[in-house]
């Protein structure tokens, strides 16, 4: 399936798993100021567009062109860094997030910390609760993330049990502070193999785009994406998964972990692709920043 804006025009909107929290206001939601934190999974790698700032476009732009439908005062940021760590966004990402003064913000941290560090879920949880409560403090509408279910992934699949355990942390986290849950858990989409890159550790362009539905219905906007409807997988076996399974880790895996852990010295630090609020346009370059804003 390829998906283009021609694909989404002209549709209704679709009925999802919703958030409680924050019903929309008249007009279709009450936000004018989107400011997107995390990682590579929010930056938007897996979802290659040359026409945008990074050379990709990702769940994040895909939320914030539909939030900016019809209201011309909208503005997106996207702070992003691919590669970082829990403890690296919200010391590199908050301050600079709150100077933007959004009404709404997305925040997902803490993935590569227990990928590629093995990292203990409830110690990540006390520091992202910390930072929760400082993005929180400027009164924006806060949607975190649930990691998804990798148990059918080899290698990544290891890590189930800690995700399932963060993603506990998460809940209680949001419970506590008021904030929107998209809950990518139990987005069963994101179990088929199409929803992510060939590297398996990215979304696809079909993965981007089934989150993007998740923060949306989550935030009860409604909206013109269709239902997902991608061709069927061919056919295989075990010994054939197995080989291919052997391939990726060669290929993607460890040469993934080991930029991550070991990054050479002089190498320039990856920077944010969106770093102002400024408006979306249909091309979805940024345009001009708002009046006052970084």
């Amino acid at each position: 399936m390829t998906i283009n804006d021609k694909d989404l025009s002209g549709r209704q909107a679709q009925g999802g798993v919703r958030s409680s929290g924050y019903p929309a206001a008249a007009g279709g939601h009450p936000w004018r100021r989107y400011v997107a934190l995390g990682d590579s999974f929010t930056e938007g790698v897996g979802d290659p567009d040359p026409r945008r700032p990074g050379g990709v476009r990702g769940w994040a732009d895909r939320v914030a062109e539909e939030l900016s439908a019809g209201h011309t005062d909208f503005a997106y940021a996207n702070l992003a860094v691919r590669g970082l760590l829990l403890e690296q966004i919200l010391a590199r990402q908050a301050g600079p997030a709150l100077v933007l003064q959004p009404d709404l913000i997305t925040l997902s941290a803490g993935g590569n910390d227990m990928v590629f560090h093995g990292s203990d879920p409830d110690k990540l949880a006390d520091r992202l609760d910390d930072g929760v409560a400082l993005l929180r403090s400027c009164g924006a509408t806060l949607v975190l993330f649930t990691g998804p279910d990798w148990g059918s992934t080899p290698v990544l699949g290891r890590n189930r049990s800690r995700v399932a355990v963060f993603n506990e942390n998460i809940r209680e986290i949001a419970s506590r502070h008021d904030a929107v849950i998209a809950d990518l858990w139990g987005l069963r989409e994101l179990r088929d193999r199409r929803m992510w890159d060939q590297d398996r550790l990215h979304l696809s362009p079909l993965g981007h785009y089934a989150v993007a539905m998740r923060v949306l219905d989550a935030l009860r906007v409604p909206h013109p994406l269709p239902p997902l409807q991608a061709g069927d997988l061919p056919r295989g076996d075990w010994r054939r998964a197995r080989a291919e399974d052997l391939v990726w880790a060669r290929q993607y895996l460890l040469p993934w972990a080991w930029r991550r852990v070991h990054r050479p010295a002089g190498v320039t630090e990856p920077t944010a692709k969106r770093p102002a609020a400024a408006p979306v346009n249909s091309s979805g370059e940024p345009a001009v920043a708002m009046e006052g804003q970084a």
